[in-house]
């Protein structure tokens, strides 16, 4: 008995070629969605390389430009509130002991320019390829050569401690509401980023200041990461410094309850 798969009689011979025309219609399928994927990429790139291509807007690009909007608004806010005042003071109709008070108001508020003896303190970040320089401490992860948020707050509230009458961390007054936040390696503060080096500048009393400093713990601590790993440590007296008034806006945001 023969077998009907095997025979070259049987009818089985005739499906061979239609099974081949098959394949070969289904190979060229395959060509064509491929060169439609390549001629999208194509048409999508228009000619540039979409990993590398430098013109695409980064997110920090973005980061970094709405920080550079945000200081000229601060600036034209501040000017406009400059003319405000000035109209206002024109004929107010208020007393000189009403004047004073106002303006002994802003000026603890941190709206008003402050003129005084200052010192400035300077936290940076160690070299990258930064290594134990003292025996017993092991070797460095990346967190132990960056900045950190606690480091800037540990700074600025041993200033407030040690009799601070105004701070300046960048180019920026701090008020009561100001937030020291570090997202990174950056600081975000009042809208803008920076990177580091930080400065911070206190008006008052350089002595007590100084104490100040170095009474905190957590500057302690942060200065044993500056003797083993590097970590950026700086504190000059810098005489007579004026700093810039608050010139951003005092309205308190806040969450409401979804009614």
């Amino acid at each position: 008995m023969s077998n009907s798969a095997d025979s070259p009689g049987t009818g089985s011979s005739p499906a061979r070629p239609r099974r081949f025309r098959a394949v070969r219609v289904l190979t060229a399928g395959v060509f064509a969605l491929a060169g439609l994927i390549f001629f999208t990429s194509f048409n999508t790139a228009k000619g540039t390389n979409i990993r590398t291509d430098t013109s695409l807007l980064k997110l920090s690009d973005l980061i970094h430009e709405r920080s550079r909007n945000n200081g000229v608004l601060d600036e034209s806010n501040s000017s406009l509130r400059e003319d405000v005042e000035s109209l206002a003071e024109r004929d107010d109709g208020s007393t000189k002991a009403e004047d004073d008070k106002l303006e002994a108001l802003e000026k603890n508020a941190g709206t008003q320019k402050l003129t005084g003896e200052a010192i400035t303190v300077t936290l940076d970040d160690a070299p990258p390829d930064a290594t134990a320089k003292l025996p017993g401490y092991p070797e460095p992860q990346p967190d132990y050569l960056v900045i950190h948020q606690q480091d800037l707050q540990a700074v600025v509230n041993a200033l407030w401690q040690g009799g601070a009458q105004g701070i300046k961390v960048m180019d920026q007054r701090l008020i009561s509401t100001s937030a020291v936040r570090c997202v990174g390696n950056t600081l975000i503060l009042q809208g803008r980023v920076y990177s580091p080096p930080y400065k911070i500048t206190a008006v008052g009393d350089p002595e007590k200041l100084q104490k100040a400093l170095t009474a905190s713990e957590a500057i302690q601590n942060y200065m044993v990461y500056v003797n083993v790993y590097g970590l950026g440590w700086k504190v000059e007296e810098d005489g007579a410094v004026t700093l810039p008034g608050y010139s951003g806006t005092v309205d308190l945001q806040y969450a409401k309850p979804v009614e």
